[in-house]
């Protein structure tokens, strides 16, 4: 009951500086309650220090003196500042809302923000900012889409989702979506999508307590692979970049082990460094860089 009330009192001073007086019966519509509640809230506020008061007689209710600013009276200055931040990282991540909504609590608790991070989560890659949008839309007016999509494999196939959630993972933006083609739940690379169209049909959003992602299913995961690089001292910040440790070598060099799944990926990433790392270890991963790498070298003879 206590945070029922809370977040009714914030209301309640929140409609009384957005409107010149409302009244009792007004404010126990909007929230639900009897007007006998709307006055203990009314005295409770006016004993925590807020200019609030009543007036009776034709035109008369509630109001606030017009120059209060919410301060500390409702939220400590602590308070204050930790939603500040919070949505300072909201609209670091362009998210335009919370932008909107930064600047009139920054106003109505009398702060100046200070620009304390910015956040990129964009490479250097394409990304079409409007899929991003669009899909941010469709994803909160519970809209299908319909787009054409380039699987790992090369593929392009045409799908139509329910798009649950924009997720971002590993560098890229993906949007998770229940799949009308294939009955299930699936995650999309947004760099992958064209011809994305959201349409007018709305859908009913679903109970997801079982689902398993993509790559925990067995007809989606990859085998794992044990792989030992040798990385030359000239990568070292590559070593840093994307792997958790490396073991120093005399000459500066690291070398480092992971498990992966072995995809076209994998091999991409590897070739990626080339001629500044070298596989060690297995001899089947170490023959099909060897291949690949020589496929490449026929392209340019």
């Amino acid at each position: 009951m206590v945070k029922i009330q809370t977040g009714r009192l914030f209301e309640i001073i929140y409609t009384l500086m957005n409107k010149k007086t409302v009244t009792a019966k007004e404010l126990a519509q909007q929230f639900g309650v009897s007007a006998r509640t709307i006055y203990r809230d009314i005295d409770t506020l006016s004993l925590a220090g807020i200019p609030v008061y009543t007036e009776k007689g034709k035109g008369g209710g509630i109001s606030i003196l017009p120059d209060f600013v919410l301060n500390k009276s409702i939220l400590s200055e602590q308070d204050q500042n930790e939603i500040l931040y919070a949505l300072q990282a909201l609209s670091a991540v362009n998210m335009s809302d919370a932008e909107r909504v930064l600047q009139k609590l920054s106003t109505i608790f009398n702060k100046s923000t200070i620009p304390w991070m910015e956040v990129d989560f964009n490479d250097w890659s394409y990304l079409n900012e409007d899929t991003f949008h669009n899909l941010k839309g469709a994803i909160l007016e519970k809209r299908t889409v319909l787009f054409d999509y380039y699987s790992t494999y090369g593929e392009k196939t045409s799908r139509r989702i329910e798009p649950i959630q924009l997720w971002f993972k590993f560098r890229a933006w993906y949007v998770k979506g229940y799949c009308l083609d294939k009955c299930d739940v699936r995650t999309f690379k947004l760099t992958r999508m064209r011809n994305l169209t959201v349409t007018d049909n709305h859908f009913e959003e679903r109970s997801f307590e079982n689902y398993v992602p993509d790559e925990t299913k067995p007809n989606h995961r990859r085998p794992d692979v044990h792989l030992v690089l040798k990385i030359a001292p000239e990568m070292t910040h590559r070593v840093y970049d994307d792997f958790e440790s490396g073991e120093l070598q005399p000459d500066g060099g690291h070398i480092v082990s992971v498990t992966w799944s072995e995809d076209e990926w994998l091999y991409g990433f590897i070739l990626s460094f080339g001629e500044y790392a070298e596989v060690l270890e297995p001899e089947h991963v170490r023959e099909t860089v060897r291949e690949k790498a020589r496929k490449v070298m026929e392209r340019y003879l």
